[in-house]
C-alpha cells in the first residue's frame, strides 16, 4: 500500500489577516508515542481559531509558523504510535484539538489535553488519551459529527454552570451562531423558555432551534425589550455574542438571583455588577470524559439538529476562514476532503 509523504493543507506563514491563509503541501505528520494519525473528513470552523491569527492573543494563544489552521474534525484513523490502545486503525472518530503551543490553554480544556497538528488538512496528528476524541457511531456523519465538539462542549458547560429548570426564561443573545445551535435545541429539550435575539432573516430558524420567542437585535435594544416582555426579569442571560463591556446595561433583564454566563473575550468586569444581584461568570470549553459521546447521542436522537450553512472544500478552506470572520454565519461553515465534497 502507497503512504501518502505530503499533504495539502490550509497554512498561515506568519500572524496576521485570514487574508493571508493559503492551501499548500506540507509533510504528512506521523504520529508518536500515544498519538493517532487520522485522514481528515471534515473540520467544522470556529471564530477563536481564526481570530488568533492576527497575534492580538499570542500571550495566551502562540503560534509556531508553519501553522495548520482547524482544532474540529471528523475522520479515519490511519495510523497508531506506540503505546495507543483506545483505538485502532480503521476507526471513525471525530473530537478537536488545539495546537501544541497551546498546551497551556489545551490543559484548561480538557486532561490530558488533546493537542493537534491541524484539522484544515488532509491528515492530522491528535492525542489519543484525551476526552477530546471519541468513536463517531454508525448513523452520524463526518460532517455533523465534526460541528458538534467546541460548539457542544461549550454549550454543556453552560448548561452545567447555568442550572437552569423547567419554565426558566432564558434569554440567548448570538443564538444563531455555531455554540447557539447546540444551546438553544439543550436548553429547549430542558422545557427552558428560550429568547433567543436574531435578525428576521434567522427568526425561522431560531425558532427551529427551539426558541420560544424572538427579538430582532437590528431593530430593538434587546435589555429594552426584555424589560417590556418581563418586568420582573429573565432568570438568566446568557451570552455568545457581544463583548463583555457591552453586558453591564444587560443586568437590568435579569431577576434578582439571576444568573449572566458568557462565553465572549473580553470578559465583563465582575466589578461593574457588585451592586447587581446576580451572579455573572465566564465559562470556556470544557471536555469532560464522556460528553462526546453524549452529544453523539443527541444528535443521532435528533434532539440536535445539523446546523452547517455552508460546505467548502479544503481546497476552498482558506476562503472558508474568510468567510468565517468577515460575514455574519448561521450555525456552522464545514471543510470537507475534497473525496468527500
Amino acid at each position: 500500500m502507497l503512504v501518502a509523504t505530503t499533504m495539502r493543507a490550509v497554512v498561515a506563514d506568519d500572524y496576521g489577516p485570514p487574508e493571508g491563509l493559503g492551501v499548500r503541501s506540507l509533510p504528512v505528520p506521523r504520529p508518536g508515542h500515544g498519538q493517532v494519525q487520522v485522514r481528515v473528513r471534515a473540520s467544522a470552523l470556529n471564530p477563536a481559531e481564526v481570530r488568533v491569527l492576527d497575534g492580538t492573543m499570542r500571550a495566551i494563544a502562540p503560534l509556531s509558523f508553519p501553522h495548520v489552521v482547524g482544532r474540529d474534525f471528523a475522520g479515519t484513523v490511519t495510523e497508531t504510535g506506540s503505546g495507543v490502545s483506545r483505538f485502532a486503525v480503521g476507526d471513525e472518530v471525530f473530537g478537536f484539538g488545539f495546537p501544541h503551543t497551546m498546551v497551556d490553554l489545551a490543559a484548561q480544556v480538557a486532561s490530558p489535553p488533546s493537542l493537534t497538528t491541524g484539522t484544515l488538512a488532509e491528515y492530522a496528528v491528535f492525542e489519543a488519551d484525551t476526552p477530546g476524541l471519541a468513536l463517531r457511531p454508525t448513523g452520524l456523519t463526518a460532517e455533523h459529527a465534526s460541528t458538534l465538539p467546541t460548539a457542544g462542549l461549550t454549550a454543556l458547560v453552560l448548561v452545567r454552570v447555568g442550572e437552569f429548570r423547567r419554565g426558566d426564561v432564558v434569554v440567548v443573545i448570538g443564538a444563531t451562531g455555531g455554540v447557539g445551535s447546540v444551546l438553544v435545541p439543550l436548553l429547549a429539550a430542558a422545557q427552558v423558555h428560550v429568547v433567543a435575539t436574531a435578525s428576521p432573516a434567522d427568526d425561522g430558524y431560531v425558532r427551529d432551534l427551539g426558541a420560544a420567542e424572538v427579538i430582532d437585535h437590528r431593530a430593538t435594544d434587546v435589555v429594552d425589550e426584555m424589560v417590556r416582555r418581563r418586568p420582573d426579569g429573565a432568570d438568566a442571560i446568557v451570552n455568545l455574542a457581544l463583548p463583555g463591556d457591552g453586558l453591564v446595561d444587560a443586568a437590568r433583564a435579569i431577576r434578582p438571583g439571576g444568573r449572566l454566563l458568557n462565553i465572549v473575550f473580553p470578559a465583563p468586569d465582575t466589578a461593574a455588577f457588585e451592586d447587581k444581584d446576580l451572579t455573572v461568570e465566564t465559562v470556556i470549553t470544557s471536555a469532560r470524559p464522556g460528553d462526546l459521546d453524549a452529544l453523539a447521542a443527541r444528535a443521532l436522537d435528533g434532539s440536535l439538529p445539523v446546523a452547517i450553512s455552508k460546505r467548502y472544500r479544503l481546497a476552498d478552506g482558506a476562503q472558508a476562514c474568510v468567510h468565517l470572520l468577515r460575514n455574519h454565519t448561521r450555525g456552522k461553515l464545514v471543510v470537507v476532503g475534497d473525496e468527500d465534497a
